[in-house]
């Protein structure tokens, strides 16, 4: 049973007051002929034609002065003052909408267009119609919606009480279309591959598992869509691309939500080279389609979007910051005892190449700022990528990282060689069975598809919520996910 507050036992009453007088509280149907952010941009045009016109929206506030009410009504695009006067609306009318209307209620009005003494743009009513009686109150009109926790929990709340809300979504949807618009005018293809998968692959991560009862077998949710892009790549598309919708059973902090959506694209005939090359040309082409220029600013640091970016190999990166060789140390029990001496957390079942990338990310990842590109990275962090002919140690792969830690952009030369393919899925199942839950599984489909041929690709994956975070200077991705995931209520 809900438990309601005496505001909401007041609303309820009104709610059968104005049922028992027989008008629906919320009827199928309503007309505008503008919104009303046309009316306020074009308002002299229209007040002087003397055109009634109709706007919808929810009304943000209503103080009433005896024969006369201001109000204000709302819509997506703006929010203009409504006058009813008792002469214009009529005494039932007008009692009907002092006694029965709240502040949060939509209502379709009609009425023509005057500027009030003060120069206000106002709409004076001449009639009105209740689309929908809002039964619990809007947030503190002054103050706003803050709690973080409700703001998340209750995002429909959150946009109605913070403005500034809307704008990062409104951003969101721009770079989405801008990507899209990036990538079709330079030949690639956008599909749409599975999410419900028999074998999750094309990620270090713990998959959801689900049941499908028909076939009775287990499935997961994608962790990435890789695998199937590249077996387009087999099948002769040669520029791909995804904007998908993928699912990791991870912890939750303000870079990581279970649910994420990120842009994945695969092309033939070119190596991670290409691909950082293409990578200086789409954030400059993203940060000007959004923003007007190269520059943000995230976390009190100008970013700048402009290239070259700078390269620094993984071995390297770990030199620099962590003070230490990791080929000084070729067991992973060497390394485990030096990284537990720098303050690293190792489990038991972390693998060497897992405790590489604990030192990477604990030492370096947090010194950058600027768009940085970590290249050459240890084989088993990336079973995927091809080897470095003269350098096998390390394979063919780069990440962006920028924003003190953000690592945007992921991508490698594929590996194409069905056979090194099968022993890198084998030495991801023995890391599985010493306890790495993340690790890979052996995919036989898909090293079928390598058997017919895969030519030489690239492949890359950006997160588009972190994206939106550095381009809307918001510091966790639940400001940038609409409705993410948050623990069940106590």
């Amino acid at each position: 049973m809900i438990k309601l507050s005496d505001e909401e036992k007041i609303r309820l009453e009104k709610l059968k007051t104005i049922r028992a007088l027989g008008v629906d509280p919320y009827p199928a149907k309503s007309t505008r002929t503008r919104k009303i952010r046309e009316v306020v941009e074009e308002f002299k045009e229209l007040e002087k034609d003397g055109k009634k016109i109709i706007l919808t929206g929810r009304l943000r506030s209503i103080r009433a002065h005896g024969a006369l009410t201001f109000a204000h009504l709302e819509d997506e695009s703006e929010k203009i003052q409504l006058a009813l006067k008792r002469d214009e609306v009529g005494a039932k009318k007008y009692a009907f909408f002092g006694d029965l209307i709240d502040i949060g209620d939509f209502v379709e009005v009609r009425g023509g267009l005057f500027l009030t003494h003060k120069g206000e743009k106002t709409v004076l009513v001449k009639d009105f119609t209740l689309l929908s009686k809002s039964l619990t109150p809007l947030p503190e009109k002054w103050h706003g919606l803050t709690d973080t926790e409700i703001r998340f929990r209750k995002r429909y709340l959150d946009l109605i009480s913070n403005p500034e809300v809307k704008l990062i979504f409104a951003r969101r949807s721009a770079i989405v279309r801008a990507i899209r618009e990036f990538f079709d005018a330079r030949g690639f293809l956008e599909v749409e591959t599975p999410i419900l998968q028999p074998i999750p692959g094309g990620a270090n991560a713990r998959p959801f598992v689900t049941r499908h009862n028909a076939l009775d077998i287990d499935m997961y949710l994608r962790i990435a869509p890789e695998l199937y892009l590249k077996r387009l790549i087999v099948g002769g598309m040669e520029r791909v691309y995804e904007i998908a919708r993928c699912f990791r059973n991870e912890g939750i902090d303000h870079l990581h939500n279970p649910e994420f959506t990120q842009i994945e694209f695969y092309q033939a005939y070119a190596d991670y080279e290409d691909l950082m090359k293409l990578t200086e040309e789409l954030l400059p082409y993203l940060a000007k389609k959004v923003l007007g220029g190269t520059k943000c600013v995230y976390d009190k640091n100008e970013i700048d979007f402009a290239p070259p970016y700078p390269r620094i190999t993984f071995s390297d990166a770990i030199k620099k910051y962590a003070k230490i060789d990791i080929e000084e140390y070729p067991t992973r029990d060497q390394l485990a005892k030096k990284a537990k001496a720098l303050g690293v957390d190792v489990a038991k079942g972390d693998s060497h190449g897992r405790i590489m990338d604990e030192l990477y990310k604990k030492f370096v990842r947090p010194n950058l700022i600027q768009p940085t590109f970590i290249i050459n990275h240890p084989p088993e962090l990336s079973p995927l990528a091809k080897k470095i002919p003269d350098s096998p140690k390390y394979v063919e792969r780069f990440q962006l990282v920028l924003g003190g830690g953000i690592e945007l952009c992921n991508a490698f030369s594929e590996l194409n060689d069905p056979l090194e393919q099968e022993e890198r899925f084998a030495e991801q199942e023995k890391a599985r069975e010493s306890g790495d839950i993340e690790a890979q599984r052996m995919d036989t489909d898909f090293l079928d598809a390598l058997r017919a041929g895969m030519p030489p690709t690239a492949g890359f994956g950006m997160g588009i919520d972190r994206l939106t975070m550095i381009l809307t200077n918001s510091h966790s991705v639940k400001e940038v996910i609409l409705f993410p995931t948050l623990k069940p209520e106590k």
